[in-house]
């Protein structure tokens, strides 16, 4: 376990590198500054760093095939600085314990934890895990540029725990995402006379379906799949009896359904076209006798489901999310993270790690 004054290094340290984050501009697919200060961050502390794009990672020393390899991993893309800011969102500010700035707190903090966890177990030779951290892009806009892109360069690896502001409790579940495009098409005709046929009263029915319908299984940790529309478009004349209504559907869906299961459900009830904007961003869950389970019911981490999606849904593997600072902090405006929980996030890191790796079977001789 680190002593106190490592720790207080270790936070100061923490505190200064995402400081530097903060100073450096990195909206999704612009993060070519702060890969830069997190790679040169490692290599001063005597990492053998790897980068591909804006994607950073690095395993530990003494890695070896014979033992499981956990990846550490969190982003340092940001959303765009909202309306609301009545500070300079790229100007890091300490204040009353509280440092501010554009994803101090999604997911800067986590970030910035995670790599001072690494390098506490980056030289000791005689780990009962591998660790790989990976510091990954365009985590805000889902992209084919953040993590699926370097999945195939990092080593084998067997679970994951994803930084997220999530006030270090774990989340043991994510709601994965569909979008769904839906067109529903009438005939045009003149508004004044019965003529053609109104896509818009159409849409109507499959939107209500959409407003009041109930998937039958229910999710223990994530509850139900919800659908919500969120944007319709149809008409071009106040005279004219439109041909075609568009309309946008968010499905957030639990790990009691597969997206494809889902898509096939909604397909029975409607009369509108769908098309899904993507099937990457799947539900994710872990079992309840899972190792880093396991760990944090020991350590007395509270275990929940996320309503919300992060790169999880992207990873192949089983995996946890959990992080200091607070999800309702991320996207506002003059977002900020306490002292306090950046302090509290490396401590949490290394108390998880430490005891999944009793949990863990001995390492076996030779290669994967």
């Amino acid at each position: 376990m680190i002593l106190n004054t490592d720790t207080e290094i270790a936070v100061n340290k923490a505190v200064q590198l995402l400081k530097q984050l903060i100073s450096t501009p990195s909206f999704s697919r612009e993060e070519a500054g702060t890969a830069d200060v997190i790679y040169h961050y490692l290599k001063e502390e005597g990492v053998e760093v790897n980068r591909s794009g804006n994607n950073v990672w690095a395993v530990n020393k003494f890695y070896s095939n014979s033992r499981p390899t956990i990846l550490l991993n969190s982003h340092h893309d940001t959303v765009k600085p909202n309306s609301g800011y009545t500070r300079d969102p790229f100007k890091p500010e300490m204040i009353d314990g509280k440092l501010y700035g554009l994803g101090s707190n999604d997911a800067g903090g986590a970030l910035t934890t995670m790599i001072e966890a690494f390098l506490h177990y980056y030289r000791q030779p005689d780990l009962k895990v591998n660790l790989v951290l990976a510091a990954t892009a365009e985590e805000e806009i889902t992209g084919l540029g953040g993590i699926e892109s370097i999945w195939s360069l990092l080593p084998h690896i067997d679970f994951a725990i994803v930084g997220e502001p999530t006030l270090c409790k774990m989340a043991i579940a994510e709601k994965g995402l569909l979008v769904l495009d839906c067109v529903a098409k009438g005939k045009a005709g003149h508004a004044a006379r019965d003529e053609g046929d109104n896509a818009i009263y159409k849409a109507l029915k499959d939107i209500e379906w959409f407003r009041t319908f109930q998937f039958p299984r229910i999710s223990p940790t994530l509850g139900p799949v919800k659908m919500t529309v969120t944007l319709i478009e149809a008409g071009k004349q106040h005279n004219v009896v439109p041909a075609e209504c568009r309309f946008t559907v968010d499905v957030r869906v639990t790990d009691a359904y597969t997206l494809d299961e889902v898509l096939a459900e909604i397909s029975k009830h409607v009369l509108c076209e769908i098309k899904p904007r993507s099937v990457r961003l799947k539900p994710s869950g872990i079992e309840p006798g899972h190792p880093l389970v396991k760990a944090a019911m020991a350590l007395g981490i509270q275990t929940y489901g996320s309503p919300t999606t992060s790169d999880q849904a992207l990873i192949p593997v089983p995996s946890v999310k959990i992080g200091p600072g607070d999800s309702a902090r991320s996207h506002m405006a003059d977002e900020f993270i306490y002292v306090d929980e950046i302090k509290e996030g490396i401590a949490m890191y290394i108390r998880l790690l430490n005891q999944c790796s009793t949990l863990l079977p001995a390492p076996v001789a030779g290669n994967r």
